[in-house]
């Protein structure tokens, strides 16, 4: 969790400090947000065990896939209308994917009510992305920067706390079994 709140973040503060962005580096910034997003959606999965091989295991891989791929995308498409296209389809599976294992997994897993709140900003980033193409890199990266800034601090404060509720039971996260500590 913490490592898509560092990335999330480092994304929200580029988009805040760069004054005034190209296209290229709008395709850029978002294309290696979405590839490490990706690669972040991966890494919590198997820590959290609750998408066993035998029971919808692949899901995470697939949606880590089209993230990835709305990053090749915007990587590929050096454009406004195209790096938009992209990041919103990719954030838009990602939020409603989020929402609904909120939804699933309420009341069994310490992250659900994270990732209603994850996947809401994210389907609200990817549905106003469209309205800002004809306003440019600077107004697109603000959006996307706005919602990252906003799951980056929602993800730092939901790796931190279960941190600290943890405690002394070393790095192995809320949901994962006991024995699997060494």
């Amino acid at each position: 969790m913490l490592l898509r709140a560092a990335i999330a973040l480092v994304f929200g503060a580029v988009t805040v400090f760069w004054g005034a962005p190209s296209v290229q580096v709008l395709a850029w910034a978002l294309g290696l947000y979405l590839l490490a997003t990706a690669f972040a959606v991966l890494r919590i999965f198997p820590v959290l065990r609750i998408f066993p091989v035998q029971r919808g295991g692949s899901a995470p891989l697939g949606i880590a896939a089209v993230v990835a791929l709305g990053g090749v995308g915007a990587l590929l498409t050096q454009s406004d209308a195209g790096a938009t296209a992209s990041a919103a389809l990719a954030l838009l599976v990602l939020g409603v994917w989020e929402v609904v294992q909120g939804l699933r997994q309420r009341g069994r897993q310490v992250l659900a009510r994270d990732w209603l709140i994850s996947g809401v900003v994210g389907i609200g980033t990817a549905a106003l992305l469209p309205f800002f193409t004809n306003l440019g890199a600077h107004a697109l990266l603000g959006v996307a920067g706005g919602g990252a800034i906003i799951t980056g601090v929602l993800w730092t404060l939901s790796g931190l706390s279960l941190r600290h509720d943890a405690g002394g039971h070393g790095d192995r996260g809320h949901g994962a079994p006991a024995e699997d500590v060494n």
